[in-house]
């Protein structure tokens, strides 16, 4: 058998020499999710169909971009198999079964983003806290190493006392450590992260709950996060960068973010607190969601940090808890830091870097100079200088704002962007022949309370739930010459998977209620819609096989968000 499917995947690979392939997850080491290809393109999209489709058989959240090389896609599923199909045909060739450890407690569910590729290795991080790599002929594992060998300090709803208006809603119980993103490999190495560390108690994955319900528990919960490089032939670990300062984690303690926001907060009280919580960066949190960007030209990896621990309560952690929500630039070769941008210091919101940070190049003063940008839950697209880190610009907000940075109170304060964002964990898509970044986002009002310590209740904590009225997406163009908006499309759902963005004038882009769509990339006009059995809440790819382009994307749902799960790879073509 084994000898059948290798003969099977020489045989795909050596037809295939009219391919263009689809080889990491932002499909270059900028992240900047442009297909070259154009023959699919703004005056044929209506003739684009289904090619074929198949069944995984894991039916749940499903957020991975597929992979394809030499006419083969490797796609990561829901709890961390892994299979190998004809890209031409979907005909599987072959399945590796993850074998999770399930009493190690699940971070965020059970998706993950996807898989790195280099030479015959595929890598991937799994959600019980492994990087794997298996053989690309053959799915056989190369190695498998423990990236950490303890979860975070848990702690049960019920602690939170009797008088609870929130308590059916919450799993009782704490957050585990695990890894969400697609690793990315760069020459000897490959790099990934950790979650799971911005200690918060969210929704129950097996009830109903209401989207974007949160509790934040006063107190010292939770771990530092970090990301790591690791050798690619043997697993061991090159170096660690720690998501929390070693030092100085409290920062410079400004009551305002650094391209002049108010924050509102207390700076003297916090400064008093500083001698009672001396430790409170060992439990600090700053989880890496996001898949980094790489310049190979500077040697340089550009990175995410998620929410400081514990989430939405800065009382027991006084300072801008450095890094967390932060834009940060390592040396690939020592993982040292060459700069940080904090987005939000001292964050109550949970304004995570979530969607993950792109390079591109743009105009300044009459040069080219390289930018990173990166599409913030706060409704803003920041664009930094590449080498040091300075804010070049800031967009306008590409969804609605209102109490931006306010305190909860006991009464409660509505405040959008929440905890939901803005742009969640999305990846944009740069339009390169239109100079634009285009950004999946939402508008999900939320309602921040503050709950007192009483005679009912034994912890303070505070809550994040969702407000009656409406919500909805926004698939919003950045110009990034000018930041402005230059047009957005809204969709009746919140927007969350991501967009691709093609040399034929197209982007790409799926909705929770299963439609599957492409909008004219310099318009935002919609031109060709096809629906699906489940909500397509991943980001598509594009490739090419033999002469002849296909769209593919994963259709799996949201399980958070309320839309219908599946299993399904959908991949399209014109005849």
């Amino acid at each position: 058998m084994r000898l059948i499917t290798i003969l099977l995947f020489l045989f795909i690979t050596s037809c295939s020499n009219q391919h263009h392939d689809w080889l990491s997850y932002g499909n270059d080491l900028f992240n900047q999710r442009f297909s070259e290809l154009d023959q699919i393109n703004t005056t044929n999209i209506d003739q684009l169909d289904l090619a074929w489709q198949i069944q995984t058989g894991t039916k749940s959240s499903f957020q991975a971009t597929p992979l394809v090389k030499n006419g083969v896609m490797y796609i990561s599923l829901p709890f961390n198999d892994v299979i190998a199909v004809d890209a031409k045909t979907g005909q599987e060739i072959w399945r590796y079964k993850h074998d999770r450890n399930k009493d190690w407690p699940m971070c965020c569910g059970p998706a993950n983003r996807g898989l790195g590729l280099q030479g015959n290795q595929l890598f991937m991080g799994t959600v019980d806290a492994r990087l794997i790599s298996l053989d690309v002929k053959t799915g056989k594992k190369l190695w498998d190493v423990n990236v950490v060998n303890n979860t975070v300090t848990t702690e049960t709803i019920e602690n939170l006392g009797t008088h609870n208006p929130l308590k059916e809603n919450f799993v009782s119980g704490g957050t585990g450590v695990g890894m969400n993103m697609a690793p990315v490999v760069f020459h000897d190495k490959v790099f990934i992260g950790i979650t799971g560390v911005g200690y918060g108690l969210h929704v129950d994955q097996d009830k109903d709950a209401p989207l974007g319900s949160v509790v934040g528990v006063k107190g010292q919960f939770g771990r530092p996060g970090f990301l790591a490089a690791f050798d690619i032939k043997t697993g061991k670990k090159i170096w660690q960068f720690d998501t929390i300062a070693s030092t100085g984690w409290e920062g410079q303690m400004k009551n305002e973010t650094d391209d002049g926001v108010p924050l509102n907060r207390n700076i003297e009280k916090e400064k008093a607190s500083l001698t009672r919580y001396p430790n409170a960066a060992q439990f600090g949190g700053g989880s890496a969601w996001t898949t980094p960007a790489i310049d190979a030209a500077t040697n340089t990896l550009i990175f995410g940090i998620g929410n400081p621990s514990p989430q939405m309560n800065g009382d027991s952690r006084p300072g801008d808890n450095l890094y967390t929500v932060s834009i940060v630039a390592l040396d690939v070769n020592t993982g040292e830091k060459k700069w940080h941008y904090q987005q939000v210091p001292h964050d109550l919101w949970g304004y995570d870097v979530a969607s993950p940070p792109v390079i591109f190049e743009k105009n300044i003063n009459n040069k080219r100079v390289k930018v990173v940008g990166q599409a913030g839950k706060t409704g803003w697209f920041y664009m930094n200088e590449l080498t040091t880190g300075q804010l070049i610009a800031k967009s306008e907000a590409f969804v609605p704002q209102n109490n931006m940075f306010k305190n909860p109170s006991e009464e409660g304060v509505v405040i959008y962007p929440g905890i939901l964002g803005g742009s969640n964990w999305s990846p944009v898509s740069i339009a390169k022949t239109d100079n634009l970044a285009i950004v999946s986002a939402l508008h999900a009002p939320i309602k921040y309370q503050l709950h007192k310590k009483n005679k009912q209740n034994t912890t303070e904590f505070t809550s994040s739930e969702p407000v009656d009225g409406e919500q909805y997406g926004l698939l919003s163009a950045i110009d990034l010459n000018k930041g402005n908006i230059a047009w957005s499309y809204k969709t009746e759902q919140p927007l969350i998977g991501g967009s691709l963005s093609t040399r034929g004038g197209l982007t790409f882009f799926g909705e929770g209620n299963g439609d599957f769509n492409a909008v004219e990339s310099k318009s935002g006009k919609l031109l060709w819609s096809y629906h699906l059995e489940a909500g397509v809440n991943a980001p598509a790819i594009s490739y090419q096989i033999d002469g002849k382009q296909y769209i593919a994307v994963a259709v799996g749902g949201n399980k958070i968000f309320g839309f219908k799960q599946g299993d399904y790879i959908s991949v399209f073509s014109i005849d």
